[in-house]
């Protein structure tokens, strides 16, 4: 009774200690991301996001885009963007992902232009709208926590297509970024 007694406490001491070790490298890895993309200074905006790391698979986070230039980029004024990401890697949350995103965007009104292609009129203010899409990209995080992402997603208006020039949404991602 007792050798039973005492392999069953060994038993549970082996479970317990492995236990512990999992839970502990699980705390270990880093949940926060902060990225900047660096193709928006092109486009005349600035886009920053972040990104909560759920668990080794999968992570939600936010984006805002804001255009201060209209020299680059007719259309855009800004957007508000929210995503899930499942990752595919065998890393912690890094790798090829997909992701499903809903946005919030401000999109200029129907343009009417000349032959050449120069704007001669505005028929519309400034469009409003939710936009749902996918996209697909990869992660690479070093083990400092630097990350570079590269990704594009593709969505649809929803609501006021009618009311500007564009029925979609793109979204075009070079991010470099650190996770803590």
């Amino acid at each position: 009774m007792k050798r039973n007694l005492l392999l069953f406490a060994m038993l549970i001491s082996v479970f317990a200690v492995q236990a512990q070790n999992e839970t502990y490298s699980n705390l270990n890895e880093k949940k926060n991301e902060i990225k900047l993309n660096v193709i928006s200074p092109l486009l005349g905006g600035i886009e920053m996001s972040y990104e909560r790391i759920l668990n080794k698979k999968s992570g939600l986070g936010i984006s805002a885009l804001y255009i201060f230039s209209d020299e680059n980029n007719e259309d855009t004024n800004y957007m508000i963007s929210t995503n899930y990401r499942r990752y595919f890697g065998k890393k912690y949350a890094s790798g090829f992902f997909a992701e499903g995103f809903g946005m919030f965007s401000s999109i200029d009104g129907k343009q009417l232009k000349d032959i050449d292609g120069n704007l001669t009129s505005n028929e519309g203010d400034d469009v409003y709208d939710l936009s749902i899409g996918l996209g697909l990209g990869s992660k690479w995080v070093t083990k400092s926590g630097f990350i570079f992402e590269i990704n594009a997603g593709y969505g649809f208006l929803l609501f006021n297509a009618d009311k500007t020039d564009h029925t979609i949404v793109a979204k075009l991602g070079l991010n470099v970024g650190y996770r803590f």
